[in-house]
């Protein structure tokens, strides 16, 4: 603005600010004016803060419209920047005023006496505006809670004075707005307490225990923070605990003091919780989680009944209807039953769960199991804040931790680039076709770019294979009841480059019939005519080539730290060309057992997939009398002749120790076929 002009006005506007009376709403229209014009030119201090107090005079009013003004010329000054140290300090000295219109019958004016006070919080008044927001809280409607959940935890993560101070807040808003919480605030109150001191984990547990206690089950968000700090913290609950503050609210010194607790009793609170009517599942499958690992926390302190009553609990989803549940349970009995050395035997399998065939477990799968059960360790919320701020984590589908993305372009074979499995066929523009994807290229292997392309656009290009050359129907099979197919042109390449049937039959010794050379009810064709015709360039609609040699078609997979994988792919049934059958041959060239296989496989839209699990986790060293480890995976490709089949395979297993996670793409299958 104009210095001048401001400095000419300055003494205009001090004049009718000051002499200008309030009796009627004329003069406050006037004064309202006035604060508007002081606010948007270069005034002096005092002439701000001489706004800022009218505005505090407002506040004063009974009208609901004035107050109403009042408030929202207040927050749009502090949003907006405006004003100073002093206009600011002139501000603090109505905070009183401010928080009375808290409690103002008007919702209007509760909101943005609301939004008011979370721009006056600081370092200085944080607890005593804290304080005015819960008790807001308890009385505000239920559909303004969540927000206000939020903006308290950003309240106290930004000015909290303490560690404990910012703990007893967050816990008493859970108990207060508990159901209303979102699954962000919850997250942060347990990686506040996770990152505290263990006398602060202890204080927070028992206070979390206590209030589950005088719960009625309604707060979801609180029972969903407690039962996973009894589960981490449980055994910190069989000691006393005593505190005591400097000084309290009334300026008196005070100790807090919890009981010790028996670990029947802990049990019987979160299974309490479990067994009401009203709980809801998410509260359910963290009480799993939490009986597996008290079991832990109370190995050396528990009766052997207590210990044997949370292996029943654990156990006891193991038919639940729901699948997490019931896969958790399953999966936390194998955890406890090995940090025990007890094998856990699986249905229908060999060996047990963790690939051991013969003797008693190893320590090393001992001491894993041990290890999943014990405490978590720390997050780092700030170098997971900067992580998630520049954009280097992608989620993974499940729930999965975050795990770093690289450009396949830029990406040698590395096992850390792990991308959702959920997402990469989503939809996305189809490749152009001067760059198709070869056949039998993985996603191991670098490809060099002209320039930086992102992940996206690479996963939507793994998918663009050029149509096979002889058109097939996309139905694909052939009507055992329709005529005889016609001969088709010569354009219509016959299939003599396919080494082999589609569906896998010995090789005939005669050119390729014109008649259908399979019967609906399985009898062999005649000879005769067979004989008789003459040798055709193409084959018969629904029908594969003669092959050159039997025998099932054999894709390799990946290769990547020792462990290979390689696909046989067979045609299971003659009368359906898009249902093919994979089977998975591992074979270990490291010198040393692999243990804990775990293979997943993502395929496109139009495919459809169901996968058997492997008939073993363990994969012995290849070669000699070793055991061959397989996994069969069926699929169907509803568009065959048009889009050929490509799989997306995420690997894991623990080679030597070391856990290794790689991911590649298998796209070698026979152009038409698969």
């Amino acid at each position: 603005g104009n210095e001048e002009a401001s400095e000419d006005m300055n003494d205009v506007l001090a004049q009718v600010a000051t002499n200008t009376e309030t009796a009627k709403n004329a003069g406050n229209a006037i004064l309202y004016e006035c604060v508007q014009t002081i606010m948007a030119i270069e005034s002096e201090d005092s002439l701000r803060v001489l706004a800022i107090n009218i505005l505090g005079r407002f506040l004063l009013n009974r009208d609901n419209n004035i107050r109403y003004v009042a408030l929202n010329t207040l927050s749009r000054c502090i949003e907006s920047g405006e004003g100073n140290e002093s206009a600011a300090s002139a501000l603090q000295r109505h905070r009183t005023t401010v928080v009375d219109c808290l409690k103002d019958p008007d919702v209007s004016i509760r909101q943005r006496a609301l939004e008011l006070i979370y721009h006056l919080v600081n370092q200085d008044n944080v607890e005593n505006l804290t304080a005015e927001l819960l008790n807001y809280l308890v009385l505000c409607p239920r559909e303004h809670r969540s927000d206000i959940c939020t903006r308290i935890l950003r309240v106290v993560d930004r000015f909290s004075p303490e560690d404990r101070w910012r703990v007893d807040t967050l816990i008493t808003m859970l108990t207060i707005a508990g159901r209303e919480t979102s699954r962000d605030v919850q997250s942060a109150t347990i990686v506040y307490i996770a990152r505290s001191s263990e006398d602060l984990q202890a204080y927070a547990t028992h206070k979390l225990l206590k209030a589950i206690r005088d719960d009625d089950g309604s707060q979801r968000g609180l029972l969903t923070v407690g039962i996973w700090c009894i589960g981490e913290f449980g055994d910190l609950l069989l000691n006393p605990y005593s505190y005591t503050p400097t000084t309290n609210k009334n300026g008196e010194n005070g100790v807090v003091s919890f009981m010790e607790l028996d670990p029947p009793g802990v049990v019987g609170t979160v299974e309490e919780v479990t067994t009401r009517h009203t709980c809801p599942a998410e509260v359910k499958e963290r009480a799993v989680t939490c009986f597996a690992k008290l079991t832990d926390r109370f190995a050396n302190k528990a009766d052997p009944g207590t210990l044997s009553r949370l292996q029943t609990l654990v156990q006891k989803n193991k038919q639940s209807h729901s699948l997490e549940m019931q896969l958790r349970s399953c999966e936390y009995d194998a955890l406890l039953n090995a940090a025990k050395g007890i094998k856990l035997k699986a249905a229908g399998a060999e060996d047990d769960i963790f690939g051991v065939s013969d003797g008693s477990l190893s320590q090393a799968v001992i001491t894993a199991a041990k290890e999943a059960l014990a405490r978590m360790p720390v997050v780092d919320m700030k170098v997971l804040q900067k992580k998630n701020a520049s954009g280097d984590l992608v989620d993974l589908g499940g729930g999965s931790a975050p795990t770093k993305a690289t450009s396949a372009a830029s990406a040698p074979s590395g096992g850390g680039d792990l991308l959702d499995l959920n997402d990469i066929f989503g939809g996305g523009a189809p490749a152009p076709a001067a760059a198709p994807v070869q056949n039998g290229s993985s996603a191991a292997v670098p490809t060099p770019a002209a320039a930086p392309k992102s992940d996206v656009d690479l996963l939507s290009d793994i998918f663009s294979a050029p149509p096979a050359t002889a058109p097939v129907p996309a139905a694909g099979g052939y009507d055992p009841f329709g005529a005889m197919p016609a001969a088709q042109p010569a354009a219509m390449a016959p299939a003599a480059v396919n080494p082999m049937d589609l569906f896998g039959a010995p090789p005939a010794a005669a050119p390729v019939p014109v008649a259908n050379p399979i019967d609906i009810f399985g009898s062999a064709p005649a000879p005769a005519p067979v004989m008789q015709q003459e040798a055709a360039p193409v084959a018969p609609l629904g029908v594969g080539a003669a092959p050159a040699s039997s025998g099932p078609v054999v894709v390799p997979g990946f290769s990547h730290a020792g462990l290979s994988v390689e696909f046989e792919c067979t045609k299971p049934d003659t009368w359906n060309k898009q249902k093919s059958c994979l089977l998975a041959k591992f074979k270990n060239g490291t010198g040393a057992p692999i243990y804990g296989l775990n293979m997943q496989c993502a395929v496109p839209k139009y495919v459809t997939m169901e996968m058997q699990r492997p008939t073993s986790t363990t994969v012995p060293e290849s070669g000699g009398n070793a055991k061959e480890v397989t996994q069969t995976i069926n699929v169907t490709n509803s568009q065959l002749g048009t889009k050929n089949l490509m799989l997306k395979l995420k690997i894991g297993f623990t080679s030597k120790g070391a856990k290794i996670d790689h991911m590649a793409t298998c796209s070698g299958f026979p152009s038409g076929e698969f």
